[in-house]
């Protein structure tokens, strides 16, 4: 029988797609504060030290699964060995779980346009956060709201819905933080900012810090949850895995370090310790903006930024469930997204209540939009990474050598796949755990 399956149109629909997928809030939201809570700059080495000689190649395996078996990520590891099943169903669960607190953060954004929209601007953005999310109805509202406005392009399909929403936003994302980069380096506190980034203190080093800067990358990459298996699953044959995972980590790299280069000069121009947390973009950086010239204008460009970054992550993480429903369950494309609408508004009340009603309720010591955070980018990712690095190295060949090519220098690659991956990300794991 014929496949059927959609492909991307072009390669450059395929990039705008993944880089979509892979840039992200990870990069303007959660690497400017994580980057802050673990030292600057020494946090960044090890961040890009991670991407370049660790994240690479199961991000190319990611790919080169689904561009060979051609299908869902639940499929793709059935395929391989019925027994591995579980594994596709464990990237599928961890999707949805990010899902569940992601799209809090996108719900807050939208908000965020709303108000500067309006010019109906508070005063004391601390004490707006707070009451925004104390509030029982509106956090959740928000939450469903962005759902809704991200579901809908799974539901068009690949190239009708996914494909044509990344070629409109991506070049209008990178427009405008090349904008918002240029305004930030004009401000008096570019160059501690930048020293901050660039200058690193060794002394900083530690355990969790390795862990965050694993689970970051991983996190910011779209790798260990199944959405680059799915991606991959609407390549053409023709196309050149390792050129385009070189492509996507240089993409993601100069996004990540241009987020830094937005954020830190306003941070230090204005008095702000960077190590605000996850907080920093939605109080601190929204404060700053009502002592800035072009108040409105700066705040909405910047917040419709993070709106476009959030949204095109979102709908890789929903195709990826999407997919798994309607290919390897045999549930027609529109089903599927609307009984993960539902499962997904349900799941994702007590995260979006986190901050408010449901703050004293916790897991671990961590409330539960913390505890999925912290349980998907800490250990579902690198878990669902370490399982693709061993049915890959020791088990599906073929893909590896897909991924990685053929050569003395690919031999070496599939040494470090085989025996040194694995070893490097349980030790990281179980260092940052412990």
């Amino acid at each position: 029988m014929e496949n059927k399956r959609p492909e991307w149109t072009s390669y450059i629909s395929f990039i705008l797609a993944t880089v979509g997928s892979s840039v992200g809030l990870g990069n303007i939201w959660r690497f400017p504060y994580i980057m802050g809570e673990y030292g600057g700059a020494i946090f960044l080495l090890v961040y890009l030290f991670i991407i370049a000689f660790i994240c690479v190649i199961p991000l190319a395996l990611e790919l080169a699964m689904g561009k060979i078996y051609k299908g869902d990520v639940v499929s793709v590891y059935d395929k391989i060995n019925p027994k591995f099943k579980v594994f596709g169903l464990l990237g599928v669960i961890t999707s949805i779980l990010i899902c569940c607190f992601y799209f809090v953060v996108g719900g807050w954004i939208i908000n965020y346009i709303w108000i500067f929209l309006i010019n109906d601007v508070p005063a004391d953005f601390s004490a707006y956060f707070l009451t925004m999310n104390s509030d029982p109805q509106i956090p959740i509202i928000l939450t469903i709201l962005f759902l809704l406005l991200t579901v809908i392009f799974p539901f068009l399909g690949v190239n009708k819905g996914i494909e044509k929403a990344n070629n409109i936003m991506m070049p209008l994302f990178g427009l405008m933080l090349l904008i918002l980069a240029g305004y930030a380096l004009t401000l008096s506190g570019a160059p501690e900012g930048l020293k901050f980034m660039l200058k690193p203190d060794f002394s900083k080093i530690s355990g969790p810090m390795f862990l965050a800067a694993f689970g970051q990358a991983l996190f910011t990459l779209s790798i260990g949850m199944g959405a680059m298996i799915t991606y991959g699953s609407y390549l053409k044959q023709e196309v050149n895995i390792k050129k385009s995972v070189y492509t996507l980590i240089v993409f993601d790299t100069i996004v990540a370090l241009l987020a830094g280069v937005v954020i830190f000069p306003i941070v230090f121009t204005n008095g702000i310790e960077p190590t605000a947390g996850a907080t920093l973009v939605f109080i601190s950086l929204p404060q700053i903006f009502l002592s800035l010239p072009f108040t409105r204008i700066l705040a909405v460009l910047f917040f419709v930024l993070l709106f476009f970054a959030a949204i095109t992550s979102g709908i890789s993480l929903l195709e990826t469930a999407v997919a798994c429903f309607s290919d390897h369950y045999k549930m027609s494309r529109k089903k599927a997204s609307f009984l993960l609408f539902f499962v997904i508004a349900l799941l994702s009340i007590p995260a979006s209540l986190s901050f408010g009603l449901m703050a004293d309720f916790q897991i671990f010591g961590k409330t539960f939009f913390d505890f999925l955070d912290s349980l998907t980018s800490n250990i579902l990712m690198p878990v669902g990474t370490i399982i693709v690095c061993l049915v890959c190295g020791w088990y599906a060949k073929n893909i590896a050598k897909e991924a990685l090519g053929e050569g003395v220098f690919s031999n070496f690659l599939m040494f470090i796949l085989k025996f040194i991956l694995p070893v490097i990300m349980t030790a990281v794991l179980f260092v940052g755990l412990t």
